[in-house]
This record gives structure tokens, sequence and C-alpha cells, in this order.
């Protein structure tokens, strides 16, 4: 079972307390104008000569649709600091003053106040949707600056200037997004969980900025191994860093059954108990679960559960008997084969385990979707797959949760608002493009391109190469938008960058996994296809080295990308090469 979590990417509180002065400075609260103007002009010279920022305005990952830079604007964040937020953005301004704070040493306390500050947070609830202004507005009013109309559900425009920074967004969500920018706008010394002595600049100019897709996430496969809720909790926050907004968990297939279900009880106590290996598994209670749910909506991170069905299915067979079609239990089973496992389709009892399973999974989750799974029922002949499926889909579609599914879902009958998730190597799928065409949407995550389980060389100590080697540029060089034949761009939903976990099983292998492709993925998801340039790309990624090895995060220092000297990952427990798993061809 999971320990309790404890909050990542989080650092002590420091003591308030107030600055000392120093030649030239006036502390705060001094009564005279002249004493105020003689330090801002201290403050002023002080960053001449310190020179500009060490981040430029276009350092940004996803890089941002809009970027005006002011080489004259630069802010520079001081001890007497205070966040100015609209009220119901003070929850973002409280997180972005903890992700300050550690390296800071600052106080930086949160006021609910209108007037400008060093920092605001605004909300605008009146600014038009996204969907009433053009995709690449240059202005709002045609002169070639910057605007902040039709920042939609989760854009937000960033103004720095010499005197203070603003972000503005019509919802939270687009001032969390905001915030997360203003992070790597900082020096790389801010992911310092102490204080660091260091001059806080941030370049000036203005950043409007918006989502290409509205679903941009990645998958954590918590059934072949377990990991802990503190485990999948910092991944929220690495999904959060880059602006992707949904974590898919593949929470149930052959080699474990990972989330309590109180009308079944033993899918967990005892599908639970194994994992690929035979390692000792583990489950998420409802508590443990909500837990996740909760910090990841904080963090506008929308829980996608995978309860995967008909195939996949050992870890409730053991548990279950009854559910197999010869109602025998199978043993259970800790290697990486797959297809072989399915429950009865043509028992009633499947149908009542489906509808209670999904209903409690529902219940506990906020987010509009529920996945289905149903890839690889090599075993379950064709119409009773389909036979199955389409029931299946209406008993999600009756908790009042929208079905997402593998791209083997397709040939099923179409329910409102069905999604497919393309996991295929070759582009042309006619059977996908008709479902399309009959009402799905897509989530594009082709194997060969966004599977982060898939090595990054020949050499790569774990992970797998049936979809081939991906190394970054991989990851970065093709279009969500475009890469089913078929598919419309606007039948697209997003993207999703799926971790399959039959050779990772600590938190530090999922971060070399992850990193530093999922920041790949998340700019495909994010920013506008005319900004997608490879050179570029590997130019900014570079600077993030030092931020993953200042904040502790494992990553792989990728070849093709030209990292500065100081930001090579600190010696971390992955292994050696070892033996390759049973090969998966998902």
């Amino acid at each position: 079972m999971p320990t309790t979590p404890t909050a990542p990417e989080t650092g002590p509180e420091p003591t308030e307390t107030r600055p000392t002065s120093t030649p030239g400075e006036v502390l705060p609260g001094a009564p005279t104008a002249a004493a105020e103007l003689a330090r801002v002009a201290a403050g002023r010279a002080a960053e001449v000569l310190a020179g500009p920022a060490p981040v430029r305005l276009d350092d940004v990952v996803p890089a941002p649709e809009q970027v005006f830079p002011d080489p004259a604007g630069d802010f520079t964040l001081s001890a007497d600091a205070a966040l100015r937020v609209s009220p119901a953005g003070r929850d973002v301004a409280e997180q972005l003053a903890t992700w300050l704070r550690p390296a800071t040493g600052f106080p930086l306390p949160v006021a609910d106040a209108p007037e400008d500050g060093p920092l605001t947070l605004t909300l605008s609830p009146s600014a038009p949707d996204a969907a009433a202004a053009p995709a690449n507005r240059a202005t709002d009013d045609g002169s070639g600056g910057p605007g902040d109309g039709g920042l939609g559900s989760e854009g937000y425009r960033l103004d720095v200037t010499t005197t203070g920074v603003r972000i503005t967004a019509a919802t939270p969500a687009g001032l969390f997004h905001g915030a997360q920018t203003l992070r790597q706008l900082l020096p790389a010394a801010i992911e310092s969980p102490t204080p660091v002595a260091a001059r806080w600049a941030v370049p000036g100019g203005t950043v409007v900025d918006r989502p290409r897709f509205p679903y941009r996430g990645a998958m954590l496969d918590v059934a072949r191994h377990f990991f802990a809720v503190e485990d999948v909790l910092r991944v929220v926050d690495h999904l959060a860093r880059y602006k992707l907004n949904h974590l898919h968990l593949h929470l149930t297939d052959d080699q474990g059954w990972r989330i309590a279900v109180d009308s079944w009880p033993r899918l967990a106590e005892v599908g639970g108990a194994t994992a690929v290996g035979g390692g000792p598994g583990g489950w998420y209670s409802r508590d443990d679960y909500r837990r996740i749910v909760a910090y990841a909506a904080r963090r506008h991170v929308t829980v996608v559960p995978e309860i995967d069905l008909p195939g996949h299915t050992n870890a409730a067979l053991v548990a279950y008997p009854e559910l197999a079609p010869g109602k025998v239990a199978p043993p259970p089973y800790t290697g990486t084969e797959v297809g072989f496992s399915y429950v009865d389709p043509a028992d009633e009892r499947t149908y009542a385990f489906v509808a209670d399973v999904v209903g409690e999974v529902a219940a506990l989750t906020p987010g509009p979707w529920l996945h289905l799974g149903g890839d690889e029922a090599f075993k379950v002949p064709a119409e009773s797959y389909r036979a199955f499926v389409e029931r299946a889909q209406r008993l999600v579609q009756a908790t009042g949760k929208t079905v997402v599914g593998w791209h083997q879902l397709a040939p099923a009958g179409h329910v409102d608002g069905r999604v497919l998730q393309w996991w295929g190597t070759n582009g042309d799928d006619p059977e996908t493009a008709d479902a399309v065409r009959r009402g799905a949407r897509l989530i594009v995550s082709p194997a060969n391109h966004a599977y982060l389980d898939m090595k990054y060389a020949p050499d790569t100590p774990i992970g797998h190469d049936w979809a081939g080697l991906i190394d970054v540029r991989r990851a970065y060089e093709w279009d969500p938008g475009t890469h089913v034949r078929g598919v419309p761009a606007e039948a697209v939903l997003g993207v999703e960058a799926p971790l399959w976990t039959e050779s990772v099983s600590t938190r530090a292998e999922v971060e070399y996994m992850v990193f530093p492709r999922l920041p790949a993925v998340a700019e495909l998801g994010w920013s506008p296809r005319a900004t997608h340039d490879w050179q570029r790309f590997r130019s900014r990624l570079a600077g993030h080295g030092p931020r993953w090895t200042t904040a502790g995060i494992t990553f792989h220092a990728a070849p093709d990308i030209p990292w500065p000297a100081f930001s090579s990952p600190s010696p971390s427990p992955i292994p050696t090469p070892r033996p390759a798993p049973e090969t998966n061809p998902r």
C-alpha cells in the first residue's frame, strides 16, 4: 500500500524577515517621495550594472504563441516583493509563491488586492473566447503589438516591465500556465530547495499565449509496476510544469489491479498483490485516489482513469474466477506478454462487474473522461468483441462520463462524444478514419514518436525498441494534426505520451524515460505549428538541464541536445543494461 505522500516541488517555508539596508537602498516604508525615488534610482543603476536577465523571453518550453521582447524592460524581484491577486486567482498565487520562496528566501506574501504590485495576477473573465479570434493574431487592433483578446480557457498574457510582472487570464488555469512561464523566465537557480544568493531577474516584454489542442497529456502505467501516491504526485508536477493538462492512469492489467472497488474488494486485495517480475504490487485506496485527483486538479491537470477491458484482465480473473470464460482462476501473471486474457463476453455477470467498476471509478473522478482500454483482446472473436465494447460504452455513458478507448474500439458502434486514442506506427488507418467520420475524436499517441517507454538509443539501459528508437528529435518532429491520414485536424482532440512500465520500476527510471522527451511532446500539444523548429527547440530545451539538475530531477543527457556543461545529471539509480523483458506488441 502507498505511504503517506509528501508534497513534491516544495521547500521549507522561509522565516519572514525584513531586509536590511545596504548603501543606496531605503528600507520599505520610508516616508518621503525623495527617498522612494532614490530607492528606485539605485535599483535601476544596479540592474544596468548587472546586465540583462540571464534567460531570454523566448526561451520558454512549450514555445509561446507570441513573444514581444523589451530589452529595456527587465524586472528584478526584490526581498520586499508581494503578490497581488484577484480573489478567484489566490490559489494560483499561493502556488507561485511556494515555487519561488525556497530559492529566493523571500517571504512573498499574497494579498487579495486589485492594485498593481511587483507581481500581479489578474482574472479577466470577460476576455473573448479563443474561438472568436484569429488563431495567430498579431494584435487585437492590427497595430503589430501584443494583444490579449481571445485568451480562451487556458491562455494568458504576461507583461514584464521594470516595475513589475502582471499575468492576465480569463480563468485560473490560464493564470497557472502564465505562472509556469514566469517560473521558467527566472534563473535556473529558482528550482533550488534552499536559498541561493542570486539576482532574480525576469526578461522584459510581453507574452501572449494559448494552447493549440485542448487535450495534452501523458500516461503512467501503474499496473505493470506499482507507483506510490507520492511518485504519482511528482509526475503530476512534471506535467504541469510543461502545461500538460491530463494524466492518464493505466490502473488495471494482467499483472495488477491498482484501485480499490468496494463492491468487488478482491480486485485490489488479490488482483493488486502482484507486479512484473514478482514485485510486491500495491493498490490505491479510495482516499489515495481522491488525493491524486485533488492534487492534480489544483494544478489544472485532469485525471483520466483506465479500466482495461475486455482483455488485459488476468489480475481480475485471479480475484474473481467467475469472470473468466472457463470459470477457473488463472495463475497470477508477472510476465510481460499480452493478448491472452479476457473476461467472458457471454456472461451477464461480466456486465454487472463492468457496471459496478466503472460506476465506482466514475464517482471518484470529477473529470469528464473514463478510459475503457479495449486493445489486444486477441482471443475474443470479432463479433463478440464488438458486442462487448458497444455494451461497455453504454455503461460508461450511463455514469455521465465520455468514453475514451484505444483505437481498436474503432469498428464498434459510436456513442456521443467517443474519443479514440491512436497508438499505431503507420498513419494509414482506414478503420480509425471511418470512426472519425462517424463522430469520434482522436487523441494521437503514435508509438514510434510518443511512447516514452521506447529506448533513446540501442544502449539505453531500460525500455523497448519494438516501435523503434525514439531520440528527442524523433519525439519532436511530427505533427499531431496531420499524422493520421483521413483524419482532419479539427477532429484531433490532442496528444498524449504514454509510459508503459514493464521495464520501469522506480521514480528515477520514470524521470529518465520522461525527460527530455516529455517537453517535446508538450510543445507539439501546446504551441502553434508555425513555431515548431527543431534547432530552436533543442537550444531552448538545453537551458532546462540546469533546472532539472537543481530540482533533483533525473534525466537522460541526450547527445542531440547542447546541454550546458553544468547541467549533467548527478549519479542516479538507473541500472546498467539488463535482459529485455518479453516483447510487448503494444
